[in-house]
């Protein structure tokens, strides 16, 4: 990659503008050099890759001799390169205003600065403040700042935090989901123009929008050129309700973040959580009959915890057909100022793990996820300086690889397993299927695996029990004969078609997918197949015969 810079800013020196054709040329032949021909350099990878030199300030940075007129017309030249070809997924993450929550945990952060349980120094929360925490304009800095890196835009996950989402008023909630689909359906120059005069957009205030102006929205974004393909809202388990999980729908939600901590009634009694366990199950259970998908949020270290009763809980967790999450954060309890925890601290009432035992706990919650789940992340994004207390280490799922991976156990978890952007061939791939029951469903999780059983894409099957959706009648919006994808999704390339570095996506794979799913369904009886589909991908379900019908777009088994 040094070369392939070295080659680049060359051409710019000797005043060669270079278009995206040059730059191939550039590329393929910097492949040729060392290798067989294959393009084993990618052109999305040199930005990134320039930009973290720069930033270094480092002796390859300085070798380079870049002065700031050479510097602008590099970035420039990059930024005019075509869009990857890999079918990629960019996550945009937003936080909402200050707000209060209604629980008063004690380990939770108290930043007047942020909504409850955020800090300012959080990357996230500093994008928002510079931002005045406005949706359009958090949603079109972050979108230029990863065109600049050289990041495919069209699909966009959009992941709104902020600590309880269903706390904040209705006409909010409705006020800022529609400006985040304006910043992507917008024009560059729109979106350009917001950036250069921010205090005319938040001048503008809130102003009063209904379920129809966003879906105004929703239509604009079936075409735009940055689309939706998933909308995640934070929120706790006992703000969990039909009503709302209908208004997350109308919103466009596909996937909802759940703060369960734990599901132990004592440790959520010592922690101030308000929720029971109760209600974590019922929230769990009606979350996934309405087709969502479930990423929960897990603490270890609680007052109160032992690391004993930690791998037990986690063990139950994900097991256990009342909970079993699709996805879970989790993150070990640290000390930050400011909070109750800090009391229990001072009288030894609680105290961190060591590294060693923190290690040892999460290395084996991470041996009990079953392959149909995913572990997003290990820690919290709390700066080192905001912990007074507890793991600093921003690695800490990589020490805990390394530790499982000395004890020769197989991993089955999704992330684990995840293939990327590597290239597989499509021979190398089987379609396997997990099955599992929940206290609402029966879950399948189609899976195609490599033979070293590593996932290039899945897709999420829930079959509702008859029992399960008559219990909540006209209120949930499916019924008993209606089987429901809650999830697809498929990674970077499939297979490489020809040895000069022409890529083909993963055509087919998705697709298959979903087929196998409505087989599946017909065969155990249902007659009709929902998916909770987001915005940006209706019209691909359009051409796998879906139709809209309501919140969830339909197709029939019968024929």
């Amino acid at each position: 990659m040094d070369k392939l810079v070295r080659n680049i800013l060359a051409e710019l020196r000797a005043g060669n503008d270079l278009d995206a054709k040059a730059l191939d040329r550039i590329v393929r032949e910097r492949s040729a050099e060392e290798h067989d021909g294959r393009r084993v350099y990618a052109k999305k990878r040199i930005l990134p890759y320039y930009l973290s030199k720069r930033a270094e300030h480092g002796a390859l940075w300085k070798s380079w001799a870049v002065d700031e007129d050479l510097d602008e017309r590099f970035v420039k030249t990059l930024q005019m390169k075509p869009r990857r070809t890999a079918s990629g997924v960019a996550t945009i993450t937003v936080i909402t205003k200050p707000w209060p929550c209604r629980n008063n945990c004690v380990y939770c952060p108290n930043d007047p600065r942020m909504p409850k349980s955020y800090l300012s120094n959080e990357p996230a929360c500093q994008r928002a403040e510079r931002n005045r925490f406005h949706p359009y304009l958090q949603v079109a800095s972050r979108l230029r700042t990863l065109e600049q890196m050289g990041h495919d835009t069209d699909k966009i996950e959009l992941i709104v935090l902020g600590g309880t989402w269903l706390d904040y008023p209705e006409a909010y909630r409705i006020w800022f989901t529609f400006e985040l689909f304006k910043a992507l359906n917008d024009s560059p120059e729109s979106r350009m123009s917001a950036l250069s005069n921010p205090d005319r957009i938040v001048a503008q205030g809130e102003p009063m929008r209904d379920i129809a102006d966003l879906e105004s929205q929703h239509a604009i974004n079936e075409k735009a050129a940055h689309r939706v393909v998933g909308l995640v809202f934070e929120t706790r388990p006992d703000t969990v309700s039909t009503d709302a999980l209908r208004h997350l729908r109308h919103l466009g939600c596909t996937k909802v973040q759940l703060g369960v901590q734990s599901i132990r009634q004592k440790l959520l009694i010592a922690n101030g959580r308000r929720e029971s366990v109760d209600t974590i199950r019922n929230a769990l259970k009606l979350t996934r009959l309405f087709g969502f998908k479930i990423h929960a949020h897990f603490m270890v270290n609680l007052l109160g915890a032992t690391p004993d009763s930690d791998k037990a809980d986690y063990r139950s967790f994900v097991t256990d057909p009342a909970f079993v999450p699709d996805e879970v954060k989790l993150y070990p309890c640290a000390l930050v100022d400011d909070t109750a925890l800090v009391r229990y601290y001072r009288i030894g009432g609680w105290k961190p793990y060591s590294e060693e035992q923190l290690i040892d706990v999460l290395s084996s919650n991470l041996l009990d996820t079953p392959p149909f789940m995913r572990i997003s992340r290990m820690i919290r994004d709390i700066s080192a300086g905001d912990i007074l207390v507890g793991n600093r280490k921003t690695n800490l799922r990589q020490l805990v690889e390394m530790h499982v991976r000395g004890l020769g156990s197989p991993v089955h978890e999704i992330r684990y397993r995840e293939i990327g952007t590597q290239d597989v061939e499509m021979g190398a791939l089987s379609l396997d299927e997990v099955a599992y029951e929940t206290d609402g469903t029966s879950e399948r999780f189609l899976q195609w695996v490599t033979t070293d059983y590593r996932i290039a894409g899945f897709l999420r099957l829930s079959l509702p029990h008859g029992d399960a959706v008559a219990e909540y009648g006209d209120a949930i919006p499916i019924r008993g004969s209606e089987a429901m994808i809650r999830e697809v999704h498929v990674y970077g390339f499939a297979t490489k078609i020809s040895r000069d570095g022409e890529s083909a996506q993963h055509r087919g794979l998705g697709k298959a997918l979903v087929m196998r799913a409505c087989e599946i369904a017909r065969q155990a009886g249902y007659a009709r197949i929902n998916v909770i589909s987001a915005v940006g991908v209706r019209t691909y379900y359009r051409k796998l015969g879906f139709v809209d019908n309501g919140l969830y777009q339909t197709r029939d088994l019968t024929d």
